[in-house]
């Protein structure tokens, strides 16, 4: 009999090379495989996954909604819209909200804004707004985006590429202070570089750009898609440093682990460049879509999941370091956004995750040599233990 698998390998595109198992369903922290086993899911599908798979509020939400409207053109209105907005309005203390579907959509859309408040606000002569990007970036898979990567393999043999961007390091202020000319409309930025490596800037970094992008009129565009809703322990990375972005990007957890949902949220003067026909989606903001991202905000505050990412993900990091190895570089992050940079010549990231998976834990690996630990905001300590255990184990140690 052909197997999924097989399957995969004729018929899909080879843009993945997934590690060796067949997924089959999930519940909560767990997934399961075609050959019977119980993952631990370390991963949460790059924080697409925080409320856990399944989540029954979720799942009946979508299918009370499902039953009832799922999709409408916004030629038309519907019940759903209004409400998911004023929620994700309020919560992330934004005026305006623009649905999309995926992450790399909220950047695009994000860009669009930038450019146009650029030239009508800002007087920008036509044709030459830049926006200001970080060294090890990652916005999206998009030719605009990658068009202004720093990874070789994101750009090569996708250009020409969309000129406007700026790249400057990651966490110099200096290098933003040098960067911005009467010509810059936006500075785009990660508050925690995730696909970069799970990279956090220096103390104070993000509050001293708001504050220069402020007094230069630059517009500092916050992508949250990943480190957003609770991820880091706070319900946007940026309010560790109490910082209020002008344009905001969520996604991944939006759509509560169900489906792509997405949004660029922004000031009301920075949304009002846009009118009737700038811009679409045939999904943006579709009644299912709605209903279950305003369910996921709901469950966010219910369920108190930014304050349990703050304090299980400072016992991660203490079990971690506990573990005092040498084959660890580093052990960075916050909140349930943790990476382990691992020492090169003791071990190849993928290899380590494929002992992980051996072990029962499902990770990937991000920039090299680093391996990722994002796992569910609903994750207990119990299950943590578990999952260090298995690293403790991978490295031939044994924890107490």
């Amino acid at each position: 009999m052909t197997t999924s698998f097989e399957l995969e390998q004729r018929f899909c595109a080879h843009n993945y090379d997934p590690l060796p198992v067949t997924l089959i369903r999930g519940e909560g922290i767990w997934l399961y495989d075609v050959r019977g086993r119980r993952l631990l899911d370390m991963m949460s599908a790059y924080s697409a996954v925080s409320f856990g798979h399944s989540h029954p509020r979720l799942l009946a939400a979508l299918t009370e909604q499902a039953g009832r409207l799922a999709l409408v053109s916004r030629a038309f209105d519907h019940d759903r819209l209004g409400p998911f907005a004023a929620r994700l309005c309020t919560m992330t203390r934004m005026d305006k909200m623009l649905p999309m579907n995926t992450g790399a959509e909220a950047v695009e859309t994000a860009i669009k804004a930038a450019r146009k408040w650029g030239y009508q606000v800002k007087s920008i002569a036509p044709g030459r707004a830049k926006i200001i990007v970080c060294e090890n970036n990652f916005h999206g898979r998009t030719t605009t985006i990658v068009g202004f990567s720093s990874h070789a393999q994101y750009r090569a043999g996708f250009d020409p590429f969309d000129g406007g961007f700026i790249r400057i390091p990651f966490g110099d202020i200096e290098a933003l202070r040098a960067a911005i000319t009467p010509e810059v409309a936006a500075f785009l930025v990660e508050p925690l570089q995730g696909e970069g490596g799970i990279v956090t800037p220096p103390a104070g970094y993000l509050a001293q750009a708001a504050r220069l992008c402020r007094a230069q009129n630059v517009l500092l565009l916050a992508d949250e898609v990943q480190t957003g809703l609770g991820r880091t322990g706070e319900l946007l990375a940026c309010w560790h440093d109490d910082v209020q972005p002008d344009g905001l990007m969520l996604g991944k957890a939006l759509g509560g682990g169900l489906l792509p949902v997405s949004a660029f949220l922004a000031r009301a003067d920075l949304m009002a460049v846009f009118t009737p026909g700038d811009h679409g989606s045939t999904f943006g903001g579709n009644a299912l879509a709605c209903r279950v991202g305003e369910t996921a905000l709901e469950l966010l505050e219910s369920e108190g999941l930014c304050a349990r990412a703050t304090r299980i993900g400072q016992y991660l990091y203490d079990k971690l370091a506990a573990l005092n190895t040498p084959e660890f570089i580093e052990i960075r992050g916050r909140g349930l956004m943790r990476g382990i940079v691992l020492d090169p010549q003791a071990w190849d990231a993928r290899a380590f995750c494929e002992a992980l998976l051996d072990k029962g834990v499902l990770t990937n690996s991000t920039h090299g040599n680093v391996v990722r630990l994002s796992p569910p905001l609903i994750i207990d300590a119990q299950a943590i233990d578990r999952a260090v255990t298995a690293i403790a184990e991978v490295l031939g140690r044994v924890v107490n």
